[in-house]
């Protein structure tokens, strides 16, 4: 599956969900994460995530396609972390 993840935390839990989602995700702007990720590994992320976040004011929003192809994907401006498999 395909997906886009983007988070929104407090400034102390930042760091910690940025290394997280590196670790799973392509980086590609602040706080966006895209990429192709299995269902188990989406799973395990959400968990450690989880583990991090405070759902009383932090948010985590993920977008699923089951395939990247069938995403339109359009930056104006500079785009913030080039990668070779993008549309």
């Amino acid at each position: 599956m395909y997906v886009i993840l983007v988070y929104d935390m407090d400034s102390k839990r930042v760091g910690k969900m940025l290394k997280l989602c590196r670790q799973y995700l392509n980086w590609i702007q602040n706080s966006v994460f895209e990429g192709a990720i299995s269902e188990v590994k989406l799973k395990e992320l959400l968990s450690k995530a989880k583990l991090i976040m405070d759902e009383e004011t932090d948010s985590l929003i993920i977008f699923k396609s089951r395939e990247e192809r069938w995403l339109e994907k359009e930056v104006i401006g500079k785009e913030k972390n080039d990668l070779d498999n993008l549309l």
